[in-house]
């Protein structure tokens, strides 16, 4: 039976069409007769080097020129090279089934990699790097996309410009003007606020209202625990005071999430992890599991929050400054965003320059200023005495890659901390704003928008 290894090099060596689509994707290390790998790594040369195929006598030559191969190795290479009989095959077969070949010895070597680490015997990685090691070998496939030629692709183009793109609205107006009706797909975004002003309390609002659209959320929390992360999202979706949630009859409490999930097609799965103890491997793993036991695929995805995050590049407590382990980490969640087409909404936390700040920049974000590099809508949370006092936190614009983040710059929102609720503040609350850049109008039918959720309210 013919080994699919002489296959890939027979068609490697008389088929340029072939060779043109898998050479990008098939590694050296997939083959693991030596012979074999010495053959694979000549042709490839020879195709770089020359832009065409090698032929049998080529090959023979420079296989024998090698300095690392034995007499022992020429008579295996000779005996080999002759047995390279070109044989036409259906050549959508012969990607399909390179393309298995390929995964297949990537698994593998995943494995004996993870292997390697668990039993400690590799001392450039740690456990930590398994999960994604193996998650970056499932993903093995042929992009058959090489880009976008834009002179030719011109009606692809103009398509895109009149398509509607697939957001995920806000319950909150000045949210959706400063990015033009919600958050897109494959984007990180990051509030930045201080201890106790709201990060938490505006995923746990954002998450609630998402799901009244119908849409699937997966909340991950390395602060607090799932029950409470629960219980703040009940305290939304009922309309009850955290503390009286307690108080309400076991009967009524069933009605209530009852009556959500009748008029919701969408959910939410919360789960924790330890602080600084899961990274972007671990989430895509949770995503996998997700999909085959629960056929659940988020529309959404939060994490609370990036910098108790931990970072599938470097060991736990290894030596790297604060600045590169965190900007590896927003680098791993956008990328993640890309890879499961889903926005991905986070947060971190201002110095402690910027706590009770009433003016906070980017130079108040904490350990990291990668983090506007990386984010597509970065905004901070704003809370002062004044502010408290009249149930209100302002939102300023810090990075945007949606929408001029000099248009509505600051504005304010309403927040109800006992029910964990944010709502829009009337107008007159945005009007003595400095430097708020609201005398642009936005189109926008906010009426159309809010009916969406007032048909959901309870």
């Amino acid at each position: 039976m013919e080994r699919i290894e002489n296959t890939i090099l027979c068609n490697l060596i008389y088929n340029e069409e072939y060779s043109r689509k898998v050479i990008p994707f098939i590694q050296p290390e997939y083959f693991e007769n030596r012979i074999e790998k010495i053959l694979f790594e000549e042709i490839v040369k020879f195709i770089v080097k020359y832009e065409s195929n090698i032929t049998i006598e080529v090959l023979r030559i420079e296989t024998e020129n090698r300095s690392d191969v034995t007499e022992t190795e020429i008579k295996e290479l000779r005996e080999l090279n002759s047995s390279l009989n070109y044989i036409s095959s259906d050549l959508t077969w012969l990607i399909d089934s390179t393309e298995k070949w390929c995964r297949d010895r990537a698994i593998y070597l995943a494995l004996m990699e993870s292997i390697q680490l668990a039993d400690g015997k590799d001392d450039t990685k740690g456990r930590d790097a398994i999960p994604t090691i193996l998650s970056d070998a499932l993903a093995v496939s042929f992009d058959n996309h090489i880009g976008h030629d834009y002179l030719t692709d011109y009606e692809e183009r103009y398509e895109s410009y009149h398509r509607k793109e697939d957001l995920i609205p806000f319950d909150l107006e000045f949210f959706n003007k400063i990015t033009k009706g919600g958050l897109p797909n494959k984007t990180l975004n990051i509030a930045l606020a201080g201890t106790g002003v709201g990060k938490s309390l505006f995923m746990c609002h954002v998450a609630s209202s998402v799901l009244l659209q119908g849409k699937n959320v997966l909340y991950i929390t390395l602060e607090m625990a799932e029950e409470k992360i629960a219980e703040r999202i009940d305290a939304n979706l009922l309309n009850v005071p955290i503390q009286q949630l307690v108080e309400l009859p076991e009967m009524m409490f069933e009605n209530k999430v009852t009556n959500i999930a009748k008029k919701t097609q969408g959910t939410i799965i919360i789960k924790e992890y330890p602080t600084a103890s899961a990274h972007s491997g671990h989430f895509k793993a949770l995503l996998n599991e997700l999909a085959l036991k629960k056929s659940f695929k988020p529309d959404i995805i939060f994490i609370d929050y990036l910098n108790i995050c931990a970072s599938s590049r470097y060991r736990a407590n290894s030596n790297v400054n604060s600045y590169s382990y965190i900007k590896a980490i927003a680098e791993e969640l956008r990328g993640l965003a890309v890879e499961t087409n889903v926005p991905i909404v986070s947060a971190t936390q201002t110095t402690r320059s910027g706590y009770g700040n009433s003016d906070v920049d980017l130079t108040d974000t904490s350990e990291s200023f990668g983090l506007p590099a990386t984010a597509d809508l970065m905004f901070a949370l704003i809370s002062t005495e004044e502010l408290e006092e009249v149930g209100q936190i302002m939102v300023k614009q810090l990075k945007n890659r949606y929408h001029d983040p000099t248009l509505n710059k600051r504005f304010v929102i309403g927040v109800d901390r006992a029910k964990m609720k944010l709502y829009d503040c009337e107008q007159q609350a945005q009007n003595d704003i400095v430097d708020s850049g609201q005398e642009v109008e936005y189109n926008s039918d906010k009426s159309k928008m809010l009916s969406k959720f007032d048909a959901l309210k309870f």
